[in-house]
């Protein structure tokens, strides 16, 4: 089943509460997972150029039984590609390898900031749009200086912004920036790839209480915060348990509980946007 209960940006851009993850999805292997999701009920669908995979997860969706036009696919800009040319041919590149008339979310994958060119980017993004190669356009791992820069250079604030998210990294001053300003949050690693943080009591108690699994808990956490998680499931079997969590709804307590798991060194690895580089 899917998620009824879509997230709203400022332009009225929804989402549903959870997408599917590709990260590491390649060749007919992905390509069935992908199809695997999106009759299962995904309709979010998150890749990227620097994950290696576009034509896996175009062709997973050409061969799942819904129509396309239900589904949000979705595509980053690579750091190398930030000059304008260098992007507008990359989005191009994108939407052949995804095998689609239009990408319908694209983000610039990291600021890089200091190679200082992510606004020209946002304009090569802006532009995409315009011309249809796109329908809608945010960033992923930008902060919030780097949000307020490309908004002002160009008058166009991003649909959404995907960050590192989960429960040793909750992330509350960037959330709370992002619902003042009608941004909708996306979480990659939701769950923070699974490790000991599953085996909390913080997150087991939450579980037990509601019959769920320690990663559906997390996922419902997410969705409880209003933040669009992006958990990587290749079998049926996890992609349904996580949709299902989606439609759990924890209690305030609860999510305050999960929440309190955060810590200052929270981040899985060095991947702070002020200073990482991905290109």
């Amino acid at each position: 089943m899917s998620d009824a209960s879509p997230f709203i940006a400022h332009n009225g851009f929804a989402l549903p509460a959870q997408g599917l993850g590709t990260y590491g999805f390649r060749g007919e292997a992905g390509a069935d997972a992908v199809r695997s999701g999106i009759e299962n009920g995904y309709r979010l669908i998150d890749s990227a150029f620097n994950y290696e995979n576009e034509g896996a997860v175009g062709w997973g969706i050409s061969g799942a039984a819904v129509d396309r036009a239900e589904l949000i696919v979705t595509s980053k800009l690579a750091g190398r590609h930030h000059a304008r040319a260098k992007a507008l041919d990359a989005i191009e590149e994108s939407r052949f390898r995804l095998g689609v008339d239009a990408i319908d979310l694209f983000l610039i994958h990291w600021p890089l900031p200091r190679v200082d060119a992510y606004v020209e980017a946002w304009q090569a993004l802006i532009e995409a749009r315009d011309r249809g190669l796109v329908r809608q356009i945010g960033v992923s791992n930008f902060l919030p200086e780097h949000l307020e820069r490309i908004e002002d250079a160009t008058g166009v604030r991003p649909v959404v912004n995907q960050i590192e998210l989960h429960p040793r990294f909750p992330q509350e001053e960037a959330l709370a920036y992002h619902r003042a300003h009608g941004i909708l949050t996306e979480a990659w690693s939701p769950l923070g790839r699974a490790g000991e943080v599953l085996e909390d009591p913080a997150i087991t108690a939450v579980a037990a209480a509601h019959g769920l699994t320690p990663a559906q808990a997390v996922l419902a956490w997410h969705a409880g915060r209003g933040v669009v998680a992006i958990p990587k499931a290749a079998s049926a079997e996890h992609q349904a348990l996580n949709l299902a969590a989606a439609q759990v709804r924890l209690s305030s307590d609860e999510i305050a509980a999960i929440t309190a798991l955060g810590a200052p060194d929270g981040r899985l690895w060095d991947a702070d946007p002020a200073t990482h580089e991905e290109f």
